[in-house]
């Protein structure tokens, strides 16, 4: 690990002019501004895009900022199918069917731009959590063959007791309480379909996963995004869907087990999939529409001859979940503004960059700032991004990604997502020291945080991140209460100064990435290394 000296050097030396202003009333501003209901809740492909990409283009120019796509334009396109699906889903054991109402009981959605798909008869495996680790010794497959077949599996980790304090989990298996990237559900997609299986139905349970039942149904209940591509995207199988906890318990009622014993048997190294004896019918008429969706890019070319083709990339997604005409009441009850999701870290995204044109010499690095689209769609804009990167991936030193700001006062610490990966811990403890703050882990490490943003695609692909979280006791209300719902609107009462807190910490730790001798590296034990 790097010695806290250099970084904290490096913040007592820097410049006056790199210790940026941040208006917190241009930021609400922006925040507003974003999430109105002339933007009509920001979904790709709408008027509400038109609107943000356009705004986002202006407010870069406003600032003086290059175009960041080499082409000469602020605008990376970014090909998408939108897919609305409308399954119907039912399954059998002797000759007895049961159906299930989608949304209600199920969601079940599809990246493949089919205007049908069937599954019909496809056996369903309980696969436990789906996992394959080999570092924890733990694999659920056992070599099964599941091609054809359609997987149950359980969301999160295996929450592995540990042997000598049953009462807690062992820190040894899979972090003990934390979140690992096997927890997540993209995970367990990507190896249902790496394992050939046609579907894949992960069990939804609130507190395993961090969210109410209803952030599943508003998420992938309505039309969904993949990128448009030639061949199936290898990241998912045909079908991917949740079921809810009961109905779980219900269709392993039908298959002669018991849920609980079988959830229970899955936290043991030993266990092997489980055939249910129940075939598994499904059916899904798709509409579909071809569509070009934008990142906005811009930069700040490096000032050394040397670095300069080097750069550290901010992201933050400008996207949501557009507008649910079938919701009750008026048309603003029916828009998913998104305030803090995210036009405040877009808002955020402004300020930092507003803070680096103002230097008198810019950083060594060049400072690259994307706007990403359908990262709720599956972070598909960051994704993208990174397989078509308009600066090298081998020569991005950093992400720091944004996504929620802190809209409810100054905190005394900050909660660094992913903390313990790489070097630029470093950066961001040194920062916040000298804000006179201390830096931790996610409180709520079970919520997997650092799995759910854009800064995960650039991890993949090797470059160290950055991600903070608030650790504003309002916050727990905001997840529960407005999040991914129509209720994520600006508020009265918020209060910018722990925002602005956070924005000076992100375009230092920017900053600094940008000037320093050595880049930030990953830790030998992180998941995530350059290829």
């Amino acid at each position: 690990m790097k010695s806290l000296l250099p970084a904290t050097l490096l913040i007592l030396c820097m410049p006056a002019a790199a210790q940026p202003k941040i208006d917190g009333a241009a930021l609400l501003e922006q925040i507003a501004t974003l999430a109105s209901d002339e933007f009509e809740g920001r979904a790709p492909g709408t008027r509400g895009e038109v609107m943000t990409i356009d705004y986002l283009q202006q407010q870069f120019k406003k600032l003086g900022l290059e175009p960041g796509n080499p082409d000469g334009s602020y605008l990376q396109a970014v090909p998408l199918v939108g897919i609305s699906s409308h399954p119907t889903l039912s399954y059998g054991k002797d000759d007895k069917l049961t159906q299930l109402k989608f949304g209600d009981d199920y969601i079940a959605w599809t990246a493949r731009a089919d205007k049908q798909l069937e599954l019909a008869g496809s056996e369903l495996v309980f696969v436990g959590y789906g996992v394959q680790a080999p570092e924890y010794k733990w694999d659920d497959y056992k070599g099964a063959d599941l091609k054809g077949k359609t997987l149950v599996m359980l969301i999160n980790d295996p929450p592995v007791p540990d042997p000598k304090r049953p009462k807690l989990l062992d820190a040894k298996v899979f972090g003990g309480n934390t979140v690992t990237w096997y927890g997540r559900w993209n995970y367990k997609l990507e190896i249902a379909a790496r394992l050939g299986a046609a579907g894949a139905l992960i069990v939804h349970d609130t507190k395993a996963a961090g969210y109410p039942y209803e952030v599943v149904v508003n998420s992938w209940g309505r039309e969904n995004f993949a990128l448009r591509n030639k061949q199936p995207e290898p990241y998912l199988p045909a079908v991917a869907g949740w079921l809810q906890q009961e109905r779980a318990c219900d269709l392993f009622k039908a298959a002669g087990m018991d849920f609980k014993e079988l959830k229970q048997r899955a936290l043991s190294r030993d266990f092997k999939p489980v055939p249910l004896g129940i075939k598994l019918n499904l059916a899904m008429v798709n509409a579909t529409r071809e569509l070009s969706s934008h990142n906005v890019v811009a930069r700040i070319p490096g000032s050394d001859p040397k670095l300069k083709d080097e750069v550290v990339v901010y992201t933050a997604h400008w996207d949501h979940f557009g507008i649910d005409e079938t919701l009750p009441g008026p048309r603003t009850q029916q828009i998913f503004h998104g305030a803090v999701d995210n036009a405040s870290g877009v808002a955020a995204l402004l300020q930092i960059a507003r803070a680096y044109k103002a230097l008198p010499v810019a950083p060594k690095r060049s400072i690259v700032f994307v706007a990403t689209t359908a990262q709720e769609r599956g972070l598909l804009g960051a994704q993208y991004y990174v397989r078509h990167p308009l600066y090298p991936i081998s020569k991005t030193v950093l992400n720091l990604n944004i996504d929620g700001m802190n809209l409810w006062g100054r905190t005394r610490d900050i909660e660094l997502s992913g903390m313990g990966k790489s070097t630029a811990d470093e950066l961001v403890k040194a920062i916040a020291a000298k804000q006179g703050r201390a830096v931790r882990a996610d409180s709520n490490i079970s919520y997997g945080s650092y799995y759910r943003g854009d800064q995960l695609e650039f991890a993949r692909a090797g470059v160290p991140t950055v991600y903070l979280r608030s650790s504003a006791g309002k916050q727990l209300y905001y997840t529960a209460h407005q999040f991914h719902t129509v209720h994520d609107t600006v508020q009265p009462n918020w209060n910018t100064t722990g925002a602005i807190d956070d924005i000076q910490l992100l375009y230092q730790a920017g900053y600094q990435a940008a000037q320093a001798k050595d880049q930030p590296k990953w830790h030998p034990d992180a998941e995530f290394q350059r290829h």
